[in-house]
């Protein structure tokens, strides 16, 4: 299938509606990726006099709110886009090959403080979960990522460690239990936004609903449906490019 070459986050957001699964960067797939579909002026530049511009980049808030679909990294521990239409069929699959983690679990009490916080941004979740880099005894990190989460009975072994924390979100999002709700920027002395922002993160059910999540089918039904519609937009692709992608 020829991607139409995109000028703007409404065109981005036709196509995503259109073919139900896009990732943002590369996807080992050749022309397979937002980055590969924008015109070339809409791609990343560095300015001349400092700084940058990137509106596929600034684009990403504006769709995740509007369209609205679901942003996270689902693609092999990378970030891209899936529509409404094919969530429950996604979610339906990934969480069966990825259940719901224990509570007495770091992944899990990460889940559990995001569900009674709402929409936190990522330090602001990292640091509720107590991974700010500081250090402290194994206990006070764990009471600080447990303290509402862990049922009794003892307690997991937790590092603490800043480092670590993206790879547990990155698993709950590859779970799709978590997902990017809005990009939040900071802004300078002029009101102005700036730098590369901050993803504020939620759970699928609590912007969508549970129903959402729900599929009337079974979790091998839903793969092979995701697979064959691949297939179909991604002829040139492999078998095994678009298992992996599927993953």
């Amino acid at each position: 299938m020829n991607f139409p070459e995109i000028y703007s986050a409404t065109g981005m957001m036709e196509l995503i509606q259109k073919i139900g699964f896009l990732p943002l960067l590369d996807s080992s797939i050749e022309g397979f990726s937002a980055e590969d579909i924008v015109a070339e002026d809409c791609g990343y530049v560095r300015l001349p006099e400092g700084g940058w511009d990137w509106p596929l980049w600034k684009w990403k808030g504006e769709i995740v709110q509007e369209m609205p679909c679901m942003y996270g990294k689902f693609f092999n521990k990378k970030a891209g886009f899936i529509s409404q239409e094919w969530w429950p069929d996604f979610c339906n699959y990934r969480r069966s090959k990825y259940p719901r983690p224990n509570d007495d679990s770091i992944e899990g009490a990460i889940l559990s403080t995001l569900q009674s916080s709402g929409s936190l941004i990522t330090r602001e979740l990292r640091a509720a979960c107590g991974f700010t880099g500081n250090r402290r005894t194994k206990q006070e990190q764990s009471e600080a990522c447990f303290n509402s989460a862990l049922q009794e009975g003892g307690r997991p072994k937790v590092k603490g460690m800043r480092s670590k924390f993206d790879g547990y979100l990155t698993r709950l999002e590859m779970a799709t239990y978590i997902v990017t709700e809005d990009f939040i920027y900071p802004r300078d002395k002029h009101n102005h936004e700036y730098g590369w922002g901050w993803s504020l993160l939620n759970t699928p059910e609590d912007l969508y609903g549970r129903e959402a999540c729900q599929c009337n089918r079974t979790p091998q039904e839903s793969y092979q449906r995701i697979f064959e519609h691949l297939k179909e937009i991604l002829p040139d692709a492999s078998d095994k490019q678009i298992i992996k992608l599927i993953g």
